[in-house]
């Protein structure tokens, strides 16, 4: 059981499919610090906002006040709000993500193709007719 184990680890398409998961998962952070850090601020510069930080607040949460000897008389109540902006910025990132692997999987094709259209044809061989007459001249001897 080890030993069938072992060969099904390291068939070339599992280890592929391994490296793939890690390549992608760096990829993916590279995509996200890359709107985090350009995209966003740009879009932010042109709207006069800061793009993550939009939000739609349902509930507005209320700051700890405390009485003169220092102790909290009403406790902080947390604000309740809808943060699209962080909603966009993660389909901005799948967008490029998708955007990106639209291309790689589109180049592996292409090179596929060429690779298929390079291959030589193989020479033609005799015809189903010319091998059933050199059978039947071979039984007429």
């Amino acid at each position: 059981m080890l030993k069938e184990f072992k060969e099904f680890a390291m068939k070339g398409n599992l280890v592929d499919i391994a490296v793939a998961f890690v390549m992608g998962a760096a990829f993916g952070k590279v995509v996200t610090t890359f709107t985090a850090g350009i995209v966003s601020p740009l879009i932010g510069m042109i709207f006069n906002t800061d793009f993550n930080k939009l939000k739609y607040v349902l509930k507005a949460g209320a700051a700890e006040v405390k009485d003169a000897s220092g102790a909290v008389v009403t406790p902080a109540v947390e604000e309740v709000a809808v943060k699209y902006g962080e909603f966009l910025t993660a389909v901005l990132d799948f967008i490029i993500v998708a955007f990106v692997m639209f291309l790689i999987v589109r180049g592996i094709t292409n090179m596929k193709k060429k690779k298929e259209e390079e291959a030589p044809a193989p020479p033609p061989g005799p015809s189903v007719e010319d091998l059933l007459t050199e059978i039947r001249d071979a039984l007429k001897k």
